[in-house]
């Protein structure tokens, strides 16, 4: 109970940052898709119409954020009594799967305009408007990814790359105009496929880093070799072993064994234990659960 109450302030700061960000997207993604509907009609310009329905599209994704979020942020109970972090796991899964599916499309789109000869006739007003939307795009990619670093949150990033194949989507416009300016007829549909193959790597990646979380990996090498330093530098554990970690969404759920002193008695050893928790918690800028063994520094227990 200890360890969750420590992980709790970590886990409500973190839920404030992806609120905030992704309800920031929705307003976004709205915004840019009346934008742009409104000049690709006007204009008559179906490329950036497309684009449009590829932003409202991304609410898809914001809204899988918030409501993975929701339920994984939901106190540890009875029938789940790690939490409910996968959830959120689930939730960037779907997300990087939908990426594979924009990416194939914008694919496969590009290559019926290539196969049917169609040749893209941009105005002037959707390449200000792309421009526009790549730049938007772009730093809301910044600000979403950002945040899932600092929320250590798989959806979060996930949905930042789907940010960001927005904003490559509207480079793929402007490239359309550019290379029809320059005499070159399917140069939007070659930048759309070089971008689509693109947003289905990224999307595969992360459907990669969530199987290793499902299938109990441990955390990343770096994470690792930060809490052998916090537990070297207690002098009061002479030695330890067998530690464990792995993931459950945004937390790191730890155990490890630690040797000390045999003469100490109970409240001695819980106080060593009680110190090295608060340390990784303090140390460590994930959410962390720990668990540590109290074990007698004898050599029939050394390793």
């Amino acid at each position: 109970m200890a360890e969750q109450l420590m992980a709790k302030p970590k886990q409500e700061i973190a839920s404030r940052q992806i609120r905030s960000v992704t309800n920031l997207a929705i307003v976004t993604n709205v915004a840019l898709f009346v934008v742009k509907v409104l000049v690709g009609y006007v204009s008559g310009s179906m490329a950036l119409i497309a684009d449009g329905i590829h932003s409202i599209s991304d609410m898809t994704t914001d809204a899988a954020v918030l409501v993975g979020h929701h339920f994984g942020s939901k106190e540890p109970d009875q029938s789940h009594p790690y939490g409910h972090g996968r959830i959120e796991t689930f939730s960037a899964a779907f997300i990087a799967l939908f990426l594979v599916f924009v990416g194939a499309g914008m694919i496969y789109y590009a290559a019926v305009d290539i196969t049917k000869g169609n040749v893209s006739q941009s105005g002037t007003g959707v390449l200000i408007v792309a421009a526009v939307a790549v730049a938007v795009k772009e730093l809301l990619f910044r600000l979403t990814r950002k945040t899932a670093v600092m929320t250590h949150s798989p959806a979060v990033y996930a949905n930042a790359w789907h940010q960001r194949s927005d904003a490559l989507s509207s480079v793929a416009v402007m490239v359309g105009f550019i290379s029809q300016k320059l005499g070159f007829a399917y140069g939007d549909q070659i930048a759309a496929v070089a971008v689509g193959l693109m947003i289905i790597m990224v999307g595969v990646g992360v459907v990669g880093d969530c199987l290793r979380e499902l299938t109990e990996s441990a955390v990343d090498q770096r994470t690792i070799e930060h809490i052998k330093r916090i537990i070297n530098a207690n002098s009061q554990i002479r030695q330890w072993h067998r530690l464990r970690t792995r993931t459950v969404g945004r937390e790191v759920f730890l155990d490890l064994h630690i040797l000390v002193d045999p003469t100490l008695d109970i409240a001695a050893a819980h106080e060593i234990s009680e110190s090295l928790e608060n340390a990784l918690d303090e140390q460590i800028s994930r959410p962390i659960n720990i668990t540590v063994h109290i074990e007698p520094d004898i050599p029939a227990l050394r390793k």
